[in-house]
């Protein structure tokens, strides 16, 4: 008896044991981390099926199968469900925007630009990557780099300029009730299938067509192509313009360019004339008459996007106080410039005098397409041509050497040749002396 009730007390202990460990939970092939601000784990993979969970960014998930491009993930309560698998970053990608974040901090503004509207700022420049912050209405960003990418739908598809289908043709009544007659239950014989062609198909063509000799090569059949105005608008991608911005906590990623509104005063915007303004600097500062400080800029602009470049013009705005206004001081037209721009101090050489004075570098493409740094100097009300340097262009805008646009002016080594110099330099002989 004592034994049959130790049994059953061995056996109830079992049974609770395995009630309490449940159902053993799936093994985890994988880490990933959440990429847009906030993302929903549904029970299912279908897009209707309830929501069990939702993450925020940056949030670390387990990965427990992958079908196609959805992912069952566990998040760090223990709950499991279904997300878009092209949402989740990897660790790789995450380490890479944490380290954006710092290179971006060090490179060189472009301008301060303002969203009227709620903006979204991804990871790449494409509307399908993650978007891992929401910039608010009126909030202000800085520009830090440029890039044309082409415009996609999907991952992995572009998308064309596609003329919409036409809209069916409404039937009449009468038709309609032609369609019901014939379909009227009666159960029709088949077609008969077309007669074949004669097995001296060739010769009888021939006896047609006596003027053609036999022993003369085949006649050449014309074949109309299409033109290549229309091969080129069939095969055109649409391209879009997007900015690397960074955002007022320090957070860098991409956004459309025309969701953002450059925050130039309006009295030197309206000089635009119709063109975007892609960077603007202030350059110094003047008080009126009234005791107003008023500040002197440096712009670049853009008559339309879908270019590689960044600007085709720029110029120099100084605010007359006798007079009241802004003056143009400086201006280059028909070129093509691109980031990095930038403003920093300068030395120049005045009555045998060294003082440092505001100046300000950009990039050009020259006639035989390389590129350029000009440095110029900002002296009162004047510009005036400092030095050219060789640049090489950044393939990648997180290029750290773009922080070098804001090196300071070196006389020593940034100068621009004298003519005796470049002389000693074509002609040996005269460099020993």
């Amino acid at each position: 008896m004592r034994a049959l009730l130790y049994l059953l007390i061995g056996s109830l202990a079992v049974f609770g044991v395995a009630c309490n460990q449940g159902p053993a939970k799936a093994p985890v092939i994988g880490e990933a981390f959440a990429g847009p601000i906030t993302l929903n784990i549904r029970q299912e993979i279908s897009l209707k099926s309830s929501t069990v969970a939702t993450v925020k960014h940056a949030d670390r998930l387990a990965i427990l199968q992958v079908r196609r491009r959805f992912t069952r993930v566990r998040v760090a309560n223990g709950v499991e469900g279904w997300c878009d698998g092209e949402k989740l970053l990897t660790p790789e990608q995450m380490d890479k925007l944490r380290a954006t974040n710092e290179i971006a901090a060090k490179l060189p503004a472009q301008g301060e630009a303002m969203v009227y509207d709620i903006l979204n700022l991804h990871t790449e420049p494409n509307r399908q990557a993650p978007s891992f912050h929401q910039l608010k209405e009126n909030e202000k960003v800085v520009i830090i780099g440029h890039r044309l990418a082409p415009r996609v739908r999907f991952q992995g598809a572009v998308t064309k300029e596609v003329a919409p289908a036409a809209a069916p043709k409404k039937r009449s009544k009468k038709d309609r009730q032609k369609d019901k007659a014939k379909d009227d239950g009666i159960e029709r014989p088949a077609m008969p299938e077309p007669p074949k062609p004669p097995s001296d198909w060739l010769d009888i063509s021939r006896r047609m067509s006596p003027e053609v000799d036999e022993s003369s090569p085949p006649r050449r059949v014309a074949v109309v192509r299409e033109s290549p105005k229309v091969a080129a608008e069939v095969d055109t991608v649409k391209m879009e313009d997007w900015s690397l911005v960074r955002s007022v906590e320090g957070r860098a990623g991409w956004a459309l360019t025309r969701a953002l509104t450059m925050t130039i005063p309006d009295d030197v915007a309206q000089y635009a004339e119709g063109h975007r303004i892609t960077s603007w600097f202030p350059l110094g500062e003047v008080k009126n008459e009234e005791g107003v400080v008023k500040k002197h800029y440096l712009w670049t602009t853009l008559p339309r996007g879908g270019h590689d470049y960044e600007f085709d013009g720029l110029r120099v705005f100084i605010f007359n106080a006798r007079r009241k206004r802004y003056e143009t001081a400086f201006r280059l037209r028909e070129v093509k410039g691109y980031y990095p721009s930038a403003v920093h101090p300068v030395e120049v050489t005045l009555a045998k005098k060294t003082t440092t004075v505001t100046g300000f570098s950009i990039v050009l493409e020259k006639e035989d397409g390389t590129l350029e740094r000009r440095t110029y100097a900002f002296e009162g009300y004047r510009v005036r041509l400092l030095s050219t340097a060789p640049w090489e262009r950044l393939a990648d805008p997180f290029d750290v050497k773009a922080i070098l646009i804001t090196k300071p002016f070196d006389p020593n080594v940034d100068r621009e040749k004298t003519f005796w110099e470049r002389t000693k330099e074509k002609i040996p002989f005269l460099g020993s002396r």
